[in-house]
C-alpha cells in the first residue's frame, strides 16, 4: 500500500466563501438553486449549484444537463475571474456572464438553450464532505472519478432531467473528464474536454522524468485549493515517489474504457495541456470523437462565441437527438502554424484521423563537427559540449521545398554528462525545442493569442537516468518511457537517449529553416502563466556532450505530412 500524503487546505473565509445558502430563486429567467446536497456511494455529500431555465416544467424530464466539475468554487463566478489576467487573456468583457464558474461554461447562455448547467464544489472543496481527493482516483479511495460517475447518475434521475448528461470545460474541468467517462457512467451522453492533461505525471509533475521544483506551477495550484479538511499532497507525491508506481498509475486515465461521444479540443501553444488532449483523443475508445486543434490559447478559445455555438450543435446531436448535420462536421479539424500572426487563425483543415495517416518520418542526422542536421548519414565521429547549466547547443536543416511537419517528432542524441571535477556526473536533465527560421536565418516569433507567450514549433524533456523504454507502446517519432528505475550513469559513459516532443503541426517555407536548441535548462517558460515559474534541474552540473556520426546515430525524427493530392 503506498502512503498518500495530505496538506493542509486553505481556509474558506480567505477564498471569499459567501457561506453556507441553501436556497431557490429565479433570477432573469433562470431558476438557480443553491447548495444542494448530493450523495456519493459512501454516503459522503457534495454540494451544487444548479440552474435551469425558469420555464421549463419541474416534472417534464426535458433538459439535458451540463456538468463544470472542479475544486475551484462554484461560488467564484463570472467576467472578473479574467480580470487578473493581463488584458483578460483576449476574453473580452462580460464573457462569461454572472453565474459562471472559472473556466466553465456559462448557465445564462446554455439555459437559454435548454439545458441545465450544474456547478458542483468537489468532494472535500469548500463545504462539500470528506478529503479533496484529486486528479482521477488514489488508493484512499472516494476518488473525482467515482464522484463524477455517481453525481451523473443523480442527476439523471431528477424529474426536471430527460436522463443525458454531459461534461465540460477547459483545464482541470477537461482533465476530470478522461477520468470519469472511464468509469462508464450509463447516463453520460457525451464529453466535451477543451484542453486537459491526461498523465499527471508525464504531462504535470514530472515532464520526461523531470520532477518539478518546490515553488513551481504544480505547488501554486494546490496551495490554492480550499477545504475544511485536508487535500491530497500531489506536489509532495512527486518528491517523495518520483518513479512511476501504483499512484502514478491512478494519475493515468484509461481513455480505451470511453465509449460515450468525445468533442477534444487541443491546440499546439498550450504548456499544460498539449500532450493530454491529443493523447486522449488519440487513445478513445469512443467511435464518435471529434478533434478540432487550434493555434492560439484555450481561454479565449472556450469562450469565441463560434466555438460554443460548434459545441451546442455538438451538445444538441447527442444530448437532444437533434438531427442537425453534426455527423457531418470533420473528424479532425487542424490550424497549422505558418507565419508569425498576432490572432488565432481559424482556418481549419479537414482531416479524417490523429495522427494524419498520411504521415511519414524521415531521419535527420546531426553532424556535432559543422553543427548541421543531413538527410544522409554522418561518417566521421564527432562531439559537442556544452555548459550543463547556461548553455545549449544548435542544429540546423534548411528546407528546399515547403514541408509540413504535423504530428510526433522525436530525438535520438548519444550523450555523455561531464561533471565539474572530471569524475562525470551520473545523470542529466534535456530540454529541447524545435525553432522556425526565415531565410535570412532570424526567428520567427509565434505569439500565443491571449497570453503573449512565445511558442515554439515544438518542445520536449527527458531526465538521462529515466531514458528506458516501453519498447510495445514505442511508436515512430513518439518513444514511450517507462520511468518505472533510475538508469544513472557511469563516469565516461556515452549511453543514447530518445526524447519525445509534443505533438506540432507547423510548415516550413523553401527556403526557412528548422533549427533544434538542446541544454540543460528550460529554453522556454513553460509554468503556471500565473507565477511565471519554471521547471529547474537539480541534475545538471559541469558540462553535457552529444556525440554523432559513425557509432553514434544522433537524429531527429521528423513527420512530413504532405498536401493530401500528393499523397493520394
Amino acid at each position: 500500500m503506498i502512503e498518500v500524503l495530505w496538506r493542509k487546505g486553505r481556509d474558506l473565509v480567505q477564498g471569499g466563501y459567501p457561506g453556507f445558502r441553501p436556497q431557490s430563486s429565479v433570477e432573469d429567467g433562470v431558476r438557480v438553486e443553491r447548495d444542494v446536497a448530493v450523495p456519493m456511494r459512501d454516503a459522503v455529500k457534495i454540494f451544487t449549484d444548479i440552474f435551469r431555465p425558469a420555464d421549463a416544467d419541474p416534472g417534464a424530464r426535458s433538459l439535458p444537463a451540463i456538468i463544470a466539475w472542479s475544486p475551484y468554487g462554484k461560488h467564484q463566478t463570472g467576467p472578473g475571474g479574467f480580470d487578473r489576467f493581463a488584458n483578460r487573456t483576449c476574453v473580452p468583457q462580460g464573457v462569461p456572464g454572472k453565474w459562471t464558474k472559472f473556466e466553465a461554461p456559462d448557465p445564462e447562455y446554455w439555459c437559454r438553450h435548454g439545458y441545465a448547467v450544474v456547478n458542483p464544489d468537489g468532494r472535500g472543496s469548500w463545504m462539500s464532505e470528506g478529503d479533496l481527493l484529486t486528479i482521477g482516483g488514489c488508493n484512499a479511495g472516494g476518488g473525482e472519478a467515482e464522484d463524477m460517475h455517481d453525481l451523473i447518475e443523480w442527476l439523471a434521475a431528477q424529474p426536471w432531467c430527460n436522463g443525458k448528461v454531459a461534461l465540460s470545460g477547459n483545464s482541470w474541468l477537461a482533465q476530470c473528464q478522461w477520468y470519469a467517462a472511464a468509469t462508464r457512467p450509463p447516463h453520460l451522453a457525451a464529453i466535451a474536454p477543451w484542453e486537459g492533461w491526461s498523465d499527471l505525471y508525464r504531462e504535470n509533475v514530472a515532464l520526461g522524468g523531470i520532477t518539478t521544483a518546490p515553488g513551481n506551477w504544480i505547488d501554486f495550484v494546490w496551495d490554492g485549493l480550499h477545504s475544511r479538511t485536508r487535500v491530497e499532497d500531489c506536489p509532495g507525491m512527486a518528491s517523495k515517489y518520483p518513479t512511476w508506481n501504483d499512484y502514478w498509475e491512478g494519475k493515468r486515465a484509461r481513455h480505451e474504457l470511453t465509449q460515450c461521444p468525445a468533442y477534444v479540443v487541443a491546440s499546439w501553444n498550450s504548456r499544460l495541456h498539449s500532450r493530454g488532449s491529443f493523447e486522449g483523443f488519440k487513445q478513445l475508445g469512443s467511435k464518435d470523437k471529434w478533434l478540432r486543434i487550434h493555434d492560439g490559447w484555450e481561454w479565449p478559445d472556450y469562450y469565441d462565441p463560434a466555438n460554443v455555438e460548434d459545441l451546442r450543435k455538438f451538445f444538441d446531436h447527442f444530448l437532444k437527438g437533434i438531427d442537425n448535420g453534426w455527423e457531418k462536421t470533420p473528424r479532425v479539424r487542424v490550424a497549422i502554424m505558418d507565419r508569425a500572426i498576432d490572432a488565432p487563425t481559424n482556418a481549419y483543415r479537414a482531416e479524417n484521423e490523429w495522427p494524419i495517416a498520411r504521415t511519414r518520418h524521415q531521419a535527420l542526422y546531426l553532424d556535432a563537427a559543422t553543427r548541421k542536421l543531413s538527410s544522409a548519414t554522418v561518417a566521421g565521429e564527432a562531439r559537442l559540449a556544452y555548459n550543463a547549466t547556461q548553455g545549449q547547443a544548435a542544429f540546423d536543416y534548411r528546407f528546399d521545398r515547403d514541408t509540413e511537419l504535423t504530428g510526433h517528432m522525436s530525438l535520438r542524441l548519444w550523450v555523455e554528462a561531464r561533471g565539474n571535477d572530471d569524475r562525470g556526473n551520473d545523470d542529466m536533465d534535456l530540454f529541447v525545442v524545435a525553432q522556425k527560421l526565415d531565410p535570412d536565418g532570424g526567428r520567427v516569433p509565434y505569439t500565443v493569442y491571449g497570453v503573449n507567450w512565445v511558442a515554439e514549433p515544438a518542445r520536449g524533456f527527458l531526465r538521462a537516468s529515466h531514458r528506458e523504454l516501453d519498447t510495445a507502446r514505442s511508436k515512430p517519432g513518439q518513444p514511450w518511457h517507462t520511468h518505472r528505475r533510475e538508469q544513472l550513469l557511469k563516469p565516461g559513459e556515452i549511453v543514447p537517449v530518445d526524447i519525445e516532443f509534443w505533438p506540432m503541426g507547423c510548415l516550413w517555407h523553401a527556403g526557412e529553416t528548422l533549427r533544434i536548441l538542446i541544454a540543460g535548462h528550460p529554453i522556454l517558460h513553460v509554468g503556471n502563466p500565473v507565477t511565471g515559474e519554471s521547471l529547474v534541474s537539480a541534475r545538471n552540473k559541469g558540462e553535457h556532450i552529444l556525440w554523432s556520426g559513425g557509432r553514434y546515430d544522433s537524429h531527429l525524427l521528423i513527420p512530413i505530412t504532405p498536401p493530401r493530392h500528393l499523397s493520394e
